[in-house]
């Protein structure tokens, strides 16, 4: 019987199951069709083939929020891969960095530092470095260096990831910027690379010190370490080191003498307490780190270490290449740079830099020859008292911010503390100007509600209370206890009277007070710059270079651009990058600057102004004296339109580095800021602009600063009236008839050799007294120790 074919168009038809085997028949030929049965025969198969595939269960899809996660299998994938790149990477990097050889810094070049006009200034960069084997460094100096730098380096690897991630979180928490860096890794960067702060030398020095400290031991490392590390006074290595802080070889150092050396690994510049006295706080807080780091680890007793005391470090012995200015010059531009991140400390070591100065040579000696003629060569080996005396000074243009002329020191091989940069001085009254200025700025008013301006009276009389400030009784002497009676701002600026400037300086409010001396130039943290009463007085120990910042923001109606020492770098052949001075902005309203200067204007026109000495230069110009406590010190701060300066002359004891009162010093009395500084200033000035004219100030003042308002004539007290019992001044408008002086307090217009004042050797400290010219002392007590907004012990005078 011959089987029917199967009509493919049957839909009845059914395929067979798949995989099924047909039986074997015999079709004729003539019956099989030509194409459709195997048509047939492969739809069925693509039939069969898709019911199979609906009978496998389908992976649901990922919806909604799920879709926007990876899977496990993502995940798992992508951190396989990432280990092996980075895995791949390491690899990569070991077999490609090798190990270079040693850096040029054994051979430093020198810096070359110019004046303004190209010619040579000075050079630097002769390295101090003495090689010691690390047998030679005793285990006390080893271990100080490892309590300060890395008390794991012998039994860590050459990379520590937890420190280099620690580091990086305290620096983006606002803690500080923080080394992460081993020994090994410090070592390598300072003898096989660069200092530069990129990518690609911080992933050589990770490879290279992996390599080392696989190659080379770790006695190795740390004695290449200890002789290749800065230790500051052109200090490399650690023997350089102990000669130049303690004049003795490094097996000599003792224990708290190796903790010194090894703190100042940390900031050479900072912890260098003879250079910068006013860190020695901070030092000696790093210095106590490490001994106590050495307690913890084992490698000091307690009980030694508590006997230790801090070893202060023997004097500076400075290049005889920078005798003269030159030292003080290019230590101050090196500040500068270092200071403003412009170099590091450690690539400018390296040398190879040309940096161009802002100095101007005719200026600069035209400074040198002013101190020179008119107080040096007053000074006699035969008094006792001339050998504490020594001068600071600073000048900058105006317009520009830049710093044309430094006065550092007699010479500074001799005096190595920079005596226009230092801050540890009082001020004194060169600060009153600054309480005006905010006076004006705020719109500030009196106890009575009278506007402050330069016509404003106040009561002149000594020891008067404060009236208005609640920190407690303040009530500052003026100047060799005169009573003023009521007098105009102006007149109490001329003979710069204490009384006027405390409860001006409570009516401003002396927060508001600080924080115009900050906008005008003066910094942040200037010891002793807080906001009490007696701040009008000038308790801050800002550097002459500050006082000039500020004073020089005044010249410019107000506007402050930070100052500048360098105008250009190059190194091999390239220029460096400078920042600009940043925006030049107005610091103060130009109404408040120019007032001030106004008054300014008469301390040094008036004849009974304590400035009047600064006429010599022979050019408008405006300024302001100023004594500190004992007559420590005497300032003179002034400009001229083209050019502000100031001048300190300081008494300091230079074996012992106490500050010394300068009562008859040169054979006078005293020494005070309308004497030899305003002398200084004014042969400085007349000097510096020879052969430009003279300009006058083009002022715009406060509204009622030309009215006058002078007290009534004859009202003035005895000068024995005992103080009212309030401090308000008088609040009916007074005449115009000008006040009657009594004779006795009327200045010479020359620096006076009375008042015959001799202090007594018990002098108290809380008598504080200073002076300028015309009217005895400037000074007097700033408020009783201990007393609330008080001030300080002793006041600050003049």
């Amino acid at each position: 019987m011959v089987p029917v074919p199967v009509d493919a168009a049957d839909p009845a038809a059914k395929a067979p199951d798949a995989g099924a085997k047909a039986p074997d028949a015999k079709i004729p030929d003539a019956k099989i069709p030509d194409a459709p049965e195997p048509a047939a025969s492969s739809a069925a198969d693509a039939k069969d083939a898709g019911k199979a595939k609906k009978t496998k269960k389908k992976r649901p899809k990922r919806k909604g929020w799920r879709r926007l996660f990876p899977t496990w299998r993502m995940v798992l994938g992508g951190f396989l891969l990432l280990v092996l790149l980075v895995m791949g990477a390491l690899v990569t990097g070991y077999m490609l960095v090798d190990i270079p050889p040693a850096n040029a810094a054994a051979t430093a070049q020198s810096n070359v530092y110019l004046y303004s006009d190209g010619t040579v200034l000075a050079r630097d960069g002769k390295v101090n470095r003495e090689k010691v084997q690390l047998s030679q460094v005793p285990k006390n100096a080893q271990h100080a260096v490892l309590a300060a730098e890395d008390r794991d380096f012998y039994s860590e690897s050459a990379i520590n990831p937890m420190a280099m991630i620690r580091a990086g979180w305290n620096t983006a928490t606002g803690k500080g910027k923080q080394s992460g860096s081993t020994i090994t890794q410090q070592y390598v960067k300072n003898y096989y690379l660069d200092q530069e702060q990129t990518v690609t030398r911080k992933a050589k020095e990770f490879f290279i010190a992996i390599k080392l400290d696989r190659e080379v031991s770790k006695d190795d490392i740390l004695e290449g370490y200890l002789n290749t590390s800065y230790f500051g006074r052109n200090a490399y290595g650690i023997q350089a080191a102990a000669q130049a802080y303690y004049s003795k070889d490094i097996d000599e150092i003792s224990t708290a003498q190796a903790a010194y050396l090894a703190t100042l690994l940390n900031a050479p510049s900072l912890y260098d307490v003879v250079a910068y006295p006013e860190n020695k706080d901070k030092a000696v807080a790093r210095w106590n780190y490490v001994l106590d780091g050495m307690v913890e680890e084992g490698w000091l007793e307690k009980a030694e270490r508590e006997k230790m005391t801090f070893p202060a470090p023997g004097k500076i012995k400075p290049q005889s290449a920078m005798s003269g200015q030159r030292g003080y010059l290019v230590e101050a531009v090196k500040n500068y740079l270092i200071s403003n991140d412009i170099i590091d400390e450690q690539t400018l070591r390296r040398g190879g830099y040309r940096i161009t100065t802002t100095i101007d040579r005719k200026k600069q000696d035209a400074f040198v020859d002013a101190v020179q003629d008119r107080l040096m060569s007053k000074l006699s080996k035969d008094r006792k008292v001339d050998k504490y005396v020594r001068a600071g000074g600073a000048s900058i243009d105006p317009k520009t911010g830049k710093v044309v002329a430094l006065y550092g020191g007699i010479d500074y091989t001799k005096q190595y503390v920079n005596n226009a940069t230092r801050r540890d001085y009082q001020v004194g009254s060169t600060f009153k100007p600054l309480v005006f200025t905010s006076a004006v700025e705020n719109g500030s008013t009196t106890q009575s509600g009278q506007t402050i301006t330069p016509n404003t009276v106040y009561d002149g009389t000594t020891k008067r209370p404060v009236t208005g400030w609640s920190g407690g009784p303040y009530a500052p002497e003026n100047e060799d206890g005169h009573n003023y009676g009521p007098i105009t701002v102006t007149q109490a600026t001329d003979k710069s009277v204490n009384s006027v400037y405390a409860q001006m300086a409570v009516d401003v409010g002396p927060a508001k007070v600080k924080d115009t001396a900050v906008a005008l130039g003066i910094p942040q943290d200037t010891p002793d710059l807080s906001p009490y009463p007696s701040i009008a007085l000038g308790p801050a120990t800002a550097s002459v270079l500050d006082m000039t910042e500020a004073y020089a923001t005044l010249a410019n109606h107000g506007k402050h651009g930070k100052y500048t020492l360098v105008t250009k770098i190059t190194k091999d052949g390239e220029q460096v990058d400078l920042p600009g001075q940043g925006e030049v902005k107005q610091a103060v309203p130009r109404a408040a600057a120019d007032t001030t200067t106004s008054i300014l204007q008469s301390v040094v026109e008036s004849p009974g102004g304590t400035g009047f000495a600064a006429r010599e230069a022979g050019r408008p110009a405006a300024g302001k004296t100023g004594t500190a406590e004992e007559d420590k010190a005497a300032w003179f701060a002034g400009y001229t339109p083209d050019l502000a300066t100031v001048v300190a002359v300081m008494g300091q004891d230079s074996n012992t580095g106490v500050q010394q009162p300068l009562y008859g010093a040169t054979g006078l009395p005293r020494i005070n800021g309308g004497g030899y500084p305003a002398e200084i200033w004014a042969a400085y000035t007349a000097d510096a602009l020879k052969g430009k004219p003279a300009k006058e100030f083009d002022l715009e003042l406060e509204e009622g600063a030309q009215t006058p308002s002078v007290p009534p004539a004859g009202t003035q007290p005895p000068a024995n009236t005992p103080p009212p019992a309030t401090g308000v001044p008088p609040t009916t408008a007074p005449p115009t008839t000008p006040p009657t002086i009594p004779p006795t307090v009327v200045p010479p217009t020359v620096p006076p050799t009375e008042p015959t004042f001799t202090p007594p050797p018990d002098f108290p400290a809380g008598g504080g007294v200073g002076g300028d010219p015309g009217g005895g002392f400037d000074g007097g007590t700033n408020g009783d120790p201990g007393d609330p907004g008080g001030g300080f012990d002793g006041g600050t005078t003049g």
